[in-house]
C-alpha cells in the first residue's frame, strides 16, 4: 500500500515528500525505506530524525516533532490507527473449513457451516459449534459446550462441559476455562470437597490469553462480559463476574465472588481477595492488593490498594523512615546519653 493509501484507510492527512509504497512495519529505529513505524509517544520521537522508515502515522499532538523529511500520517490516535493498518498489511492466514481425518466429533454435536476443526481436537456430545468457529489442534471441547459464530480456539485449549462462549471471541493457546472451582469445607478432619456445579459464560468480543484458567461457578456461573481483555497467565475463581470492556493484565489473580465493574483495569499482578466489590472504571495498578471495596473512577495502588495519591504519600513516608530513626537515635543519645533499648 502507498502511504497515501493509508492515510484514506485511517482518515488521517499525508505530510511531508513523497508518496512510497510501503510493505511492512518496524520499530522507529530498526525500519527500512519499504516500512512503516510509528509515533504515538513524546519518549520515542528523538528517533524520527534518525529513522530510515518509509512513512510514519503519528499522533497529531506530536506533529511539531516532525521535520518535513519524510511522509507523515497525522491522526488522532497513532495506535488505534496501526490497529486498522496491520490487518491489511498482514492477512490473517485462516484455516480453509474443514474437519482434520484425526479429529474425535460426537455424533450428536451440532457443527456450523464453514467451520474448521484441527489435527486430534475433540468436540464432546451435545456442544454446539456456531458458523466459521475455528477449533485448534489437540484441543478439547467438552460436553455440552456451546461456541458462537466466529470464535477462536488455538490449539491445546480445554473447555471444561457446558462453557459457553459469545460471538467473535478468541482463546489462546493453553487456557482452561470452566475448570472446577477451590471449594472444600473442613469438617474437623480433613477438607471435604464441594462439588462445583455451576457454569463458566464468556461474553463476544472477549480476548483470553495463554495458560488463563477461569473457573465455573459453585452454584451460579462464572461470568466474563463482552469485550473484555484478559492477558497470559491470569486466574480467576468461581463464581467471578467480571464487567464489560475491562481489561486484566498479566498473573492477576481475583478470588471467588468479587465481581468487577465496566471497564476496569487491573495491571499486571494485582491480587484480588475475594467476595468483594470493584467499581465501574476503577484502575488498581501493578502489584495492589485489593482487600476491600474499592470505589469505581479512581485509581488505586500499593499493598493494600488505597487511592494512587496516598499511596505515594506513604511510600515517601516510608523512604523517609531511615533518617527519621537516625535522627530519633541522636536525639536519645543527647537526652539520655545513650540509645534507648541498647542495653
Amino acid at each position: 500500500m502507498r502511504a497515501s493509501e493509508i492515510a484514506a484507510l485511517v482518515d488521517g492527512r499525508l505530510e511531508g515528500r513523497g508518496d512510497p509504497e510501503l510493505t511492512g512495519v518496524a520499530p522507529l529505529d530498526r525500519a527500512g525505506p519499504t516500512e512503516l513505524s510509528l509515533l504515538s509517544h513524546p519518549r520515542y520521537a528523538a528517533q524520527v530524525a534518525s529513522t530510515k522508515a518509509g512513512a510514519l502515522p503519528v499522533d497529531a499532538t506530536l506533529a511539531d516533532r516532525l521535520d518535513g523529511r519524510l511522509p507523515a500520517i497525522l491522526v488522532k490516535n497513532a495506535q488505534r490507527a496501526m490497529a486498522q493498518i496491520l490487518p491489511r498489511l498482514y492477512p490473517e492466514e485462516k484455516p480453509k473449513p474443514g474437519i482434520h481425518p484425526t479429529a474425535l466429533i460426537a455424533p450428536d454435536a451440532t457443527i456450523g457451516a464453514d467451520v474448521s476443526v484441527g489435527a486430534y481436537a475433540h468436540v464432546g456430545s451435545g456442544a454446539h459449534i456456531g458458523e466459521r468457529v475455528r477449533i485448534g489442534a489437540f484441543t478439547d471441547v467438552g460436553a455440552n459446550c456451546t461456541l458462537a459464530e466466529d470464535v477462536v480456539i488455538h490449539p491445546h485449549v480445554t473447555l471444561y462441559p457446558g462453557v459457553r462462549i459469545g460471538a467473535r471471541s478468541i482463546v489462546h493457546s493453553g487456557a482452561r476455562l470452566g475448570v472446577e472451582g477451590f471449594g472444600y469445607a473442613w469438617d474437623g478432619t480433613a477438607h471435604r470437597k464441594v462439588p462445583q456445579v455451576g457454569g463458566c459464560v464468556i461474553g463476544a468480543d472477549v480476548e483470553i490469553g495463554a495458560n488463563v484458567t477461569i473457573d465455573r461457578g459453585s452454584i451460579g456461573d462464572t461470568e466474563i462480559g463482552d469485550d473484555v481483555k484478559i492477558d497470559n497467565l491470569v486466574h480467576i475463581g468461581h463464581n467471578v463476574r467480571v464487567g464489560p470492556h475491562t481489561i486484566i493484565i498479566a498473573q492477576v489473580g481475583i478470588s471467588g465472588s468479587t465481581r468487577i465493574g465496566a471497564g476496569v483495569t487491573l495491571a499486571g499482578q494485582v491480587g484480588v481477595a475475594g467476595h468483594l466489590t470493584i467499581g465501574d472504571r476503577a484502575t488498581v495498578a501493578a502489584q495492589g492488593g485489593v482487600f476491600g471495596d474499592l470505589e469505581g473512577g479512581i485509581t488505586y495502588s500499593g499493598y493494600p490498594a488505597r487511592p494512587h495519591r496516598e499511596a505515594l504519600r506513604a511510600q515517601a513516608a516510608l523512604f523517609r523512615l531511615p533518617r527519621l530513626m537516625d535522627r530519633i537515635r541522636a536525639l536519645e543519645r543527647a537526652i539520655f546519653g545513650k540509645e534507648q533499648g541498647s542495653e
